[in-house]
């Protein structure tokens, strides 16, 4: 069992990871990939460094450093966290328990420029199968995506209904699904008056009550989402010690929305590792 599982391996992870290490806690970093730093060239306004850096690099020189600490990270997918007495985190590998957790994955939640998407949001198009689900039972529900994170979700969505579609919007299915209808055709356009009530796509028109998103990775969202945790404004809301509602699950980075900056990532992973430390030790004081 670990003191602290950080969710996201960029500035304010592996910030709060190395400060978290400092305190002598034993630290889990879980990471699928480099997140949006990977895709930026050219790094210029950050402190300390003469010349411009691609972003890889900065994310390269953090991971490095932190292992150096000794600090452990593995490259595994999450898929889901529960908290019970334990937060329990589960990979697309393992499953790991700590007594608290940090999600620092930055914001990332799709939104699909296809026409009727943006429309139906929160009117039959939702994000969050453990929160909505119930809401459309034993209707015909619909899941968009391909991978592992659809896989969970649709799991969730079987004890609602049984008639579920799978629509990949063109991309091919990277998971075996049974006892779903799979459409891998492009989506056209998402359809209905007040709600959502059907998707059109290259060949066909489907009629739906619900859309569930669950494209490729779920985000820091999706997990404050499913675990009941506040949201405003698609991002994670906490109080002055970077903690949510739910005792122990705290948040930083983008995903806790403000400036989206590399300067203030690493602040927030900092002083969210000392809130972290502090919670931890009046725990088990």
């Amino acid at each position: 069992m670990y003191d602290v599982i950080v969710v996201g391996g960029g500035p304010a992870g592996i910030s709060s990871a190395i400060y978290l290490k400092r305190f002598k806690l034993e630290v889990l970093v879980l990471m699928k990939d480099f997140g949006a730093l990977d895709k930026t060239d050219h790094i210029e306004n950050y402190y300390g460094f003469p010349s411009p850096l691609p972003g890889r690099q900065i994310v390269d020189n953090g991971l490095s450093q932190a292992r150096r600490l000794g600090i452990e990270i593995r490259t595994e997918e999450v898929l889901n966290i529960d908290k019970l007495e334990l937060f329990k985190v589960k990979t697309n590998q393992n499953e790991y328990e700590a007594k608290t957790v940090l999600l620092a994955t930055g914001s990332n939640r799709p939104n699909l420029r296809i026409p009727g998407f943006a429309d139906f949001i929160g009117k039959g198009i939702s994000y969050c199968a453990i929160c909505d689900g119930f809401l459309y039972r034993k209707q015909t529900i619909a899941i968009l995506g391909e991978g592992e994170f659809m896989a969970e979700e649709l799991e969730i969505l079987r004890n609602f209904t049984s008639d579920l579609y799978v629509f990949t919007n063109g991309k091919q299915l990277s998971v075996k699904i049974e006892g779903a209808k799979i459409i891998t055709d492009p989506i056209n356009s998402f359809v209905g008056d007040e709600l959502i009530k059907a998707i059109i796509t290259d060949n066909n028109k489907y009629p739906i009550n619900a859309v569930f998103v669950a494209i490729g990775t779920p985000s820091a969202t999706d997990f404050a989402l499913r675990m009941g945790a506040f949201i405003d404004n698609n991002m994670i809301v906490v109080d002055d010690k970077f903690m949510t509602n739910i005792p122990g699950l705290f948040a930083a980075g983008d995903c806790i929305g403000g400036l989206s900056q590399i300067a203030k990532a690493v602040a927030d992973g900092a002083i969210a590792a000392l809130a972290l430390n502090k919670f931890i030790h009046s725990k088990s004081s």
